[in-house]
């Protein structure tokens, strides 16, 4: 919730786990899970957070990072006491504006595309 917070976030997790959260939605009497995206490795006393994101076309990406990660230490070691010795942050795609309504279409049409090499 505390990466969601950030302006310029537009989703969170991986390509599959969004399709899956998509589709769980539309199951009656299921909701959209909150730790998607999110993993944390917690000790006794420390705790290590990664996390994958979707980013709004146009935003600064190593600033929008360090807000997310601000903010995630923020949070953690306010509800839980736990030092956060890392936060990891891998920003798996960028929402165009003109994607609206066809998040998980696009992105799979895209994939089936054949890719031009970008080196020689």
């Amino acid at each position: 919730m505390a990466a969601r917070e950030v302006g310029g976030v537009h989703a969170m997790g991986a390509g599959m786990g969004r399709t899956l959260g998509s589709m769980r939605e539309h199951i009656p009497g299921m909701t959209k899970s909150v730790s998607q995206g999110v993993s944390v490795e917690v000790g006794e006393r420390q705790a290590a957070v990664d996390i994958d994101v979707v980013v709004e076309y146009g935003v600064a990406i190593p600033a929008l990072a360090d807000a997310v990660r601000d903010n995630v230490i923020r949070s953690v070691e306010q509800m839980c006491g736990l030092d956060v010795v890392e936060v990891n942050i891998t920003v798996d795609d960028i929402h165009l504006p003109e994607e609206d309504g066809n998040d998980d279409q696009d992105s799979s049409r895209a994939s089936d595309r054949p890719r031009e090499s970008r080196v020689q």
